[in-house]
């Protein structure tokens, strides 16, 4: 397991954002050299937890709990195939792309080491938005995508550092629990019913999903 690629962007103005100034740093490249990691910062304060990472709408993105987004390589091939494109490293908007790791498969709560310094832990999955389908160019794209079901997961940072293309990855803990990226994608997309299957990952799972577990479970029980 190991990084294919580390992925930064540029604040880059587009005609389709919401994002007030119409800016979006979406379209991200391979990094060469080293690359700082640390916790951003609450969401809505702190950007993204790459230096020289453009995250533009921090609305929705960026913060602590969504410090770094990564994809594997097998899904970006996956959806190569279906596309009958080329789909280079970052075209997601991931600042990690990994081979060898299932990364929608990863429990959350889990925790990954990156080279010799960085420990990440993972959160929840990407939701995609219109940004996401207009930077594809890929009609019906946020249908498609959330019918995969494999979303790539955002990570917070647990131990900063520097990273690297190349640099490998060690999954250092696993918590006690079956609540993968992938279900809890499901359960905040197409499968509500599944919101209380997410409660075992506890403060873990992204806060604001933990709270939507927490009141749907209380409300329609589960």
């Amino acid at each position: 397991m190991r990084l294919l690629s580390v992925n930064l962007g540029r604040a880059t103005r587009v005609p389709y954002t919401d994002q007030p100034e119409g800016l979006t740093g979406i379209d991200k490249r391979p990094a060469e050299g080293p690359v700082r990691v640390t916790a951003p910062g609450p969401k809505g304060v702190g950007a993204g937890g790459l230096a020289g990472d453009a995250v533009c709408d921090t609305r929705h993105h960026g913060g602590d709990d969504q410090a770094v987004y990564a994809v594997a390589r097998e899904d970006l091939d996956a959806w190569e195939l279906e596309l009958g494109r080329e789909l280079a490293n970052g075209v997601f908007g991931e600042n990690l792309t990994t081979l060898g790791l299932d990364v929608s498969g990863a429990l959350i709560g889990e925790r990954w080491r990156i080279g010799p310094e960085v420990v990440l832990e993972v959160t929840c999955g990407r939701m995609p938005c219109r940004t996401f389908q207009a930077h594809l160019g890929e009609e019906r794209w946020v249908k498609r995508f959330t019918e995969r079901g494999a979303p790539g997961a955002y990570l917070r940072v647990i131990e900063p550092g520097e990273i690297r293309t190349g640099d490998p990855v060690e999954i250092v803990h696993r918590p006690d629990h079956d609540v993968t990226v992938a279900l809890a994608f499901r359960a905040e997309t197409t499968r509500r019913d599944l919101l209380p299957r997410l409660l075992p990952a506890g403060a873990a799972l992204h806060p604001e999903l933990l709270a939507a577990a927490q009141k749907y479970t209380a409300t329609q029980g589960g």
